[in-house]
């Protein structure tokens, strides 16, 4: 089967971290990659789950800065009493 060369890009570190992992699996980047192009091929999908942090979402987003708003304008605010204690 002919093969081709591909270049990717990533942080030093990452390239490290995934050469000891795949390294304790018993493989090389290459074969970790080519395992990963197949199951994406296979299953018509990245084969695994990819989602976004439900912090960012823009409902939170805009949630948060509603509330921050709110607070701005003294709305929501909480009352504390200040209890001084005495070591006596």
């Amino acid at each position: 089967m002919e093969t081709t060369n591909i270049n990717i890009r990533m942080e030093r570190s990452l390239k490290e971290q995934a050469e000891r992992l795949f390294s304790e699996l018993g493989m090389n980047m290459t074969t970790a990659f080519n395992i990963f192009a197949r199951q994406s091929v296979r299953q018509g999908k990245i084969p695994f789950e990819i989602s976004l942090d439900p912090f960012y979402s823009e409902a939170n987003i805009t949630r948060l800065k509603r509330a921050i708003a709110d607070m701005e304008a003294g709305k929501n605010k909480a009352e504390h009493e200040l209890i001084e204690v005495n070591d006596d």
